[in-house]
């Protein structure tokens, strides 16, 4: 193969802050890519860093099968058939669909002249075939059958090309699945998958996907999450022309920094002087009868994250008491809460507060300078419209509001169903956003930080083992914690808050670095904050992980 200058990177924890771009933007930069007419065409660049990843990603001696559509997707899978036939790995390419593209129609007669080999009969399922051949050590498909233009519903030929790969996928634990700049069938700009004729989603299950010459947003958030893989990303060797904001932009692991500033110079370091007053108040308030619990994880992680002073309300009768493994926490009552709020402290407000929450938002969401809405203060707000106001009233008095939905909450507040909520999920979060004008954390696969007149973030760490009990009660309680000790300017809010949930997801990536596997299925809320204070150490020494 001959040598290539490009080389793919991993985006799942981006160094820097990449940028994530909108089909349509995505297509204007295409079009400008396509007018340079210096060097190697931007198809050929693109097939053969196809080839190139699919070297890296495979075991040697593997059979391939490459999977073609009719546009310019499939023209760059037609280059990089080619590439890996020169390069003398045993390759077959199933035409799904015939190449109409000019371009894709010159790369496919290139690769055939080279030697390709196309399946037998047009547009035959693959196992009707003689392939692989004996003596190959695994199975390398390429997706090289839908991009950009993707569009519901999808043809029946594409279809039963999907379904095919899910097939060996399942069937043969040695097949890798690479697609072409999205799994064929994922929407770019939303991550939903799309439809057939019979309304069944079809999309296909990559284990990498190299995007090429930008990142997409459907890539990491919502049905992406699973669909992509691990996601690689080449620009081509071309840098595209500065463009307005772009639609999002990836979590970087170097905003972690701004978690250890309040107590660490620069040169990591402890600060020498300070005291608790420094470092900001917390108040926690929730903890209703029988949900006691969720307060408490609240409030353990604030003092984790460095709240100087943290004190907790908890509502009704039978909630309250000591926390032995937090004896720091100071136990207050409502009335002191409410002179509280005339200074600047931060209130966490709805972990575990039931119904009780409602008498108490009234005062907090007129007086709290920084203010911190999760769970049932959510749904309060939601159900009863004065209470939405006087949410509205806090940005125009300047008074800072951070919400932490997951998406039914999001969709409560936005008056519309969950699935429309994840259905764009970048849109929902900026829709409440703008309509609150609060921080917005829409929790889920590809969390999404968005905040008036900011360019969102999409977090990439994370995954199920998050899915317990109690632990979105430790994102918002960690919020507090930073917002108080950290966040002096209303401008790093937006910054920090994204921070914490990068740090809350990579938590739970941490794996067992002698197997490469999680400790455990689920990481309970319990242990959740001792784990993510040691990735904030693991971050801060340079680990990328």
């Amino acid at each position: 193969m001959a040598h290539s200058p490009f080389r793919p990177t991993a985006a799942r924890t981006p160094g820097h802050a990449l940028p994530l771009w909108d089909a349509a933007t995505s297509r204007h930069i295409e079009a400008w890519a396509l007018s340079q007419d210096h060097g190697p065409s931007l198809m050929e660049r693109a097939g053969l860093a196809v080839a190139r990843l699919a070297l890296a990603v495979s075991p040697a001696g593997s059979a391939v099968w490459v999977l073609t559509g009719s546009g310019n997707n499939g023209g760059d899978g037609w280059v990089a058939a080619r590439h890996l036939h020169l390069a003398g790995w045993p390759l077959r390419v199933w035409e799904v669909q015939a190449a109409q593209t000019a371009a894709a129609q010159a790369a496919r007669k290139a690769a055939l002249d080279a030697g390709v080999q196309l399946a037998q009969g047009s547009g035959a399922p693959p196992e009707q075939q003689a392939w692989p051949p004996n003596g190959s050590h695994g199975l390398l498909i390429i997706d090289a059958l839908l991009g950009l233009g993707a569009r519901a519903p999808l043809p029946s030929a594409l279809v039963q090309a999907v379904h095919w790969i899910t097939r060996c996928t399942r069937a043969d634990g040695t097949t890798v699945v690479l697609s072409v700049d999205l799994p064929s069938g994922l929407q770019a700009d939303t991550g939903c998958r799309l439809q057939d004729a019979h309304g069944q989603s079809c999309a296909v299950q990559a284990h990498h996907t190299l995007s090429l010459l930008t990142l997409k947003p459907g890539l990491f958030t919502h049905e992406g999450c699973e669909s992509s893989g691990q996601v690689w990303f080449d620009d081509l060797g071309l840098a595209a022309p500065l463009l307005d904001s772009p639609r999002a932009r990836l979590i970087p692991v170097s905003l972690l920094s701004i978690l250890r500033k309040a107590r660490v110079q620069p040169d990591g370091q402890a600060r020498r002087g300070g005291h608790k007053g420094l470092y900001g108040d917390v108040w926690l308030v929730g903890g209703a009868p029988g949900m006691a619990g969720a307060l408490r994880l609240a409030a353990r992680a604030a003092v984790a994250a460095g709240g100087g002073r943290v004190h907790r309300v908890d509502l009704g009768s039978q909630a309250g008491g000591l926390d032995e493994a937090a004896p720091e926490v100071m136990m207050k009552t409502e009335p002191e809460l409410r002179a509280a709020c005339s200074s600047d402290a931060v209130v966490v407000a709805g972990c575990g507060g039931g119904s009780h929450i409602t008498p108490v938002l009234t005062p907090l969401l007129a007086r709290a300078h920084r203010l911190v809405l999760d769970a049932d203060a959510l749904n309060a707000v939601a159900a009863d419209t004065s209470l939405w106001s006087r949410l509205v009233a806090r940005a125009h008095r300047g008074q800072a509001t951070v919400l932490t939905p997951h998406p039914l909450e999001a969709a409560r507040l936005l008056a519309c169903s969950t699935s429309q909520v994840q259905s764009d999920r970048l849109a929902a979060a900026q829709a409440l956003a703008h309509r609150s004008g609060a921080t917005v954390v829409l929790k889920g696969a590809g969390s999404v930080v968005a905040s008036p007149g900011a360019t969102p973030w999409v977090n990439t760490s994370g995954n199920a083992r998050l899915a317990s009990g109690g632990t979105g009660d430790v994102l918002a309680g960690w919020i507090g914690g930073v917002w108080a000790s950290s966040v002096d300017d209303p401008s790093g809010l937006h910054d920090a808050v994204a921070a914490c949930v990068h740090l809350h997801g990579r938590a739970a990536d941490r794996v067992d670095p002698s197997t490469g596997r999680c400790e455990t299925a689920v990481l309970p809320a319990s242990a959740l904050i001792a784990q993510m204070s040691g990735e904030l150490l693991r971050a801060h020494n340079g680990d990328q992980g």
